[in-house]
């Protein structure tokens, strides 16, 4: 099979389209001929050996969606629509930049009855599956609530702004540029700041009661910022660094957490432990509401698989607002 495989670090010239042996599933596993693939800024972050060294040839990718080519237990049909996420891609295992995968069962959300094109399925996965995560069982948000998506832009920040607007929560998004504001506001953000770091008392203006929730996108260099606008027994949540490393320099308990607030990491790694199984992830929902216009596509480009390397090119640009995808 045809893969993307990366022998060393650097730009995006390192993704060599190769030749690979297909890799047959053990008995807890499962072999998918991938249709389509979105992409994250995690592939980048790896080929450019931010995510540790890389020693062995690496295929990267941590989503697809396709069919069911071989379940050696008989669970999963052949030829079922499904998703996959996470499950060690691109680390412990080849990752989805092929044009077959083999993942862990665990980590298999079927999609039998979707009727959304391959390319806006490969759109949902990760980011959403990361919101979900987030929201669905770290914190267990309910319509009503206030919830502020800093570093809304982003792919898994739109994702966050499109599922809570669904969920029946009011959404403050935040984005670095005016340019954006109405691409927010379109896919349901209720109110937009433009941030400038150092925005809580703009974030108090747009929700005078304060925020019961706040998604972090942006990272250690904000979340101190977002933490006072917290009210009382509200709860603070980092699901990305785009700001830079995960270091809080010196927190100061009764500083920089407001009284009775909570500030918590998400890991989108946890998707298809026991802790978070693929058979609760809301998948097949979201994919029947972005189907119906309930819920907006985050897909703004497709790109043909021979056109990896440019795709990394522009995720490094910081010109995509939107999820891109790749077709198979």
């Amino acid at each position: 099979m045809k893969a993307y495989v990366i022998e060393s670090a650097g730009g995006p010239e390192v993704l060599q389209l190769r030749d690979i042996p297909t890799v047959h599933p053990q008995a807890d596993e499962v072999r998918i001929r991938v249709r389509a693939f979105g992409l994250n800024r995690a592939e980048v972050y790896r080929r450019a050996g931010k995510m540790g060294p890389i020693t062995a040839p690496v295929v990267p990718g941590i989503e697809a969606v396709g069919e069911v080519l071989e379940d050696p237990s008989g669970t999963l049909r052949t030829g079922l629509r499904v998703a996959t996420a996470m499950g060690g891609l691109q680390f412990s295992r080849t990752g989805s930049y092929a044009e077959e995968v083999t993942v862990l069962r665990s980590n298999v959300i079927e999609l039998d009855g979707t009727s959304l094109s391959w390319e806006e399925l490969a759109a949902l996965p990760e980011s959403y599956l990361t919101v979900w995560g987030a929201l669905g069982r770290l914190i267990d948000a309910t319509p009503g609530q206030t919830l502020l998506v800093r570093g809304a832009s982003s792919s898994v920040g739109q994702a966050a702004v499109a599922y809570a607007k669904a969920r029946g929560l009011r959404v403050v998004a935040t984005t670095r540029s005016t340019a954006n504001a109405g691409r927010l506001t379109a896919i349901g953000a209720d109110a937009v700041v433009i941030d400038s770091s150092e925005i809580a008392a703009q974030l108090r203006a747009a929700a005078p009661q304060g925020i019961d929730i706040a998604l972090e996108v942006v990272g250690a260099s904000t979340v101190r910022d977002s933490l006072k606008a917290l009210k009382p027994f509200g709860t603070a949540v980092v699901i990305g660094l785009l700001g830079g490393a995960p270091v809080l320099e010196s927190l100061h308990l009764m500083n920089d957490l407001p009284a009775a607030t909570r500030l918590a990491f998400f890991p989108s790694g946890l998707f298809g432990t026991a802790a978070l199984p693929a058979s609760d992830a809301p998948l097949k929902w979201i994919a029947g509401q972005v189907a119906s216009g309930a819920m907006p596509s985050l897909r703004v480009q497709t790109f043909d698989f021979d056109a990896v390397r440019r795709a990394h090119s522009l995720i490094e640009s910081d010109r995509a607002i939107g999820k891109l995808v790749v077709m198979v």
